[in-house]
């Protein structure tokens, strides 16, 4: 599945077409300049740069070029002073992520500096002219401003890149959902409000979808995925092979449930395997080993963290699911972890993560084999997606760490201590203050800068906690 690509982004250069009379020859120089701004960014994402745009009608041409070869999203770079009035039309037209970056040539002013270097280093204010109007207009934007020949611009193009490519990505989601627990109330949203502002379709499906996808596995591929999990786990020797494999036949069947809809992404509520009667056990290793395959997912029938999950992974490569359990003070940490599902792609790299014979009894089923792990200490953010209301979403992000601690011998579950940068009570209060839900995602490095772009571009609010 693939998740991440290196991003195809339309260079929109602008300047004023009244400076080549005055300085003859100043196109050609800043063309070259442009060149010379995309070669050092070439490992950051392709970049399609046919010409300087000089004129409404330029810009609105290329935009519209652009918009036509399903590009990423479109970066402006000024160069020169370029009225912010011309830009407008082509961005109501426009449906890619947009980002403006003001660079130079020069980054510090010369004692011999001349009009001709004045002029094309003058782009601060043609920037201020165009982000006012992109504004005014609602026309959602991203922007840098600083060096680029230190490695600032660099970072912010690949975080646009990527974070264009995920917004692309939304618009063409989907996510499967089977059951809801009852009365569970913040994972409840407006469909069409998710649709219309940021992108993903939620389908509502029975699980008589997925017997019908696990009935169709072959004995020949579930014992091959066995041998492939005899290398992946270290596997418990109480777990009956004949469990294992009917774990194993869920997960070949839920993944081809997904592959056959074209789901990025799902959600199902456990009580579904139990109220069918066609099932032995719970799919816990079907979850965790969708999420290690790159699949959104969340329980209980929260769409909408499923939905968050596939664009993190779309957006930084690796995440996982879970809940916040409690609060330890003395770790001054944060206990996450959910009833037998966790990405066990995220396990850290000195452990096999290990498929336990575990007893549950949730569900009247038998034990469900389980992946037990932590994951690789170091930098996280925990999140959630608040639907506030109306159209109006908010992401709450905790920024931290993940604990080196792998010390709990009787937590049958995967799980982890998360220590907040602000501390576990300033953490957890300002996350119920925000409306932060239960299920959260955890995305492992520091993305912080990412996902604020992100929800820029989709119009979400960002609130760090």
């Amino acid at each position: 599945m693939e998740l991440q690509h290196k991003p195809r982004l339309g260079i929109l250069a602008l300047m004023l077409e009244g400076y080549e009379p005055l300085f003859p020859g100043i196109m050609a120089s800043q063309h070259k300049y442009v060149e010379e701004v995309i070669a050092s960014l070439s490992g950051t994402a392709d970049f399609v740069f046919p010409r300087i745009a000089a004129s409404r009608e330029a810009i609105e041409a290329l935009t519209a070029q652009y918009n036509a070869e399903g590009l990423d999203g479109i970066l402006i770079l000024m160069l020169s002073y370029s009225q912010g009035q011309y830009l407008v039309h082509a961005m109501q037209r426009n449906t890619l992520p947009l980002a403006l970056a003001l660079v130079q040539p020069d980054e510090t002013v010369g004692d011999d500096f001349e009009e001709w270097e004045l002029t094309v280093n003058q782009g601060i204010h043609g920037s201020q002219d165009n982000a006012n109007c992109l504004m005014r207009a609602g026309i959602p934007c991203a922007f840098f401003a600083g060096s680029r020949k230190n490695g600032e611009l660099a970072a912010f193009a690949a975080d646009f890149g990527a974070a264009a490519h995920t917004a692309c990505a939304l618009r063409r989601m989907k996510i499967g959902i089977i059951g809801k627990l009852a009365g569970m109330g913040d994972v409840i949203t407006d469909d069409m409000a998710v649709y219309r502002k940021l992108g993903p379709e939620f389908v509502y499906d029975s699980i008589g979808a997925v017997q019908r996808a696990c009935a169709g596995v072959t004995p020949e591929d579930i014992s091959a995925r066995v041998a492939y999990e005899h290398t992946v786990f270290e596997i418990d020797p109480k777990l009956p092979p004949e469990r294992h494999a009917e774990s194993v036949r869920m997960y070949l069947g839920l993944k081809r449930y997904l592959e056959e809809n074209g789901y990025a992404g799902y959600t199902v509520h456990f009580e579904e395997f139990g109220a069918d009667g066609r099932f032995e056990h719970l799919p816990f290793l079907a979850a965790s080993s969708l999420m290690a395959d790159g699949y959104g997912y969340a329980a209980e029938g929260d769409a909408t963290a499923a939905m968050l999950m596939a664009a993190m992974l779309r957006l930084c490569g690796q995440a996982g699911f879970s809940e916040m359990y409690m609060m330890d003070f003395a770790r001054e940490a944060i206990l996450l972890c959910h009833a037998g599902e966790g990405n066990w792609a995220m396990c850290r790299r000195d452990k096999k993560p290990f498929l336990m014979d575990r007893v549950f009894n949730e569900g009247g089923l038998s034990n469900p084999p389980t992946p037990i792990f932590t994951p690789e200490p170091g930098p996280a953010g925990v999140m959630s997606l608040v639907h506030v209301g109306g159209e109006r979403f908010r992401l709450v992000y905790a920024p931290g760490e993940i604990l080196d601690e792998c010390s709990l011998r009787k937590i049958d579950m995967p799980y982890m201590f998360f220590r907040p940068a602000s501390g576990v009570r300033a953490c957890i209060k300002a996350w119920l203050e925000q409306g932060g839900t239960h299920h959260e995602v955890i995305v492992p490095g520091d993305y912080a800068a990412r996902v604020r772009l992100l929800c820029r571009l989709l119009g979400i609010e960002f609130v760090e906690v």
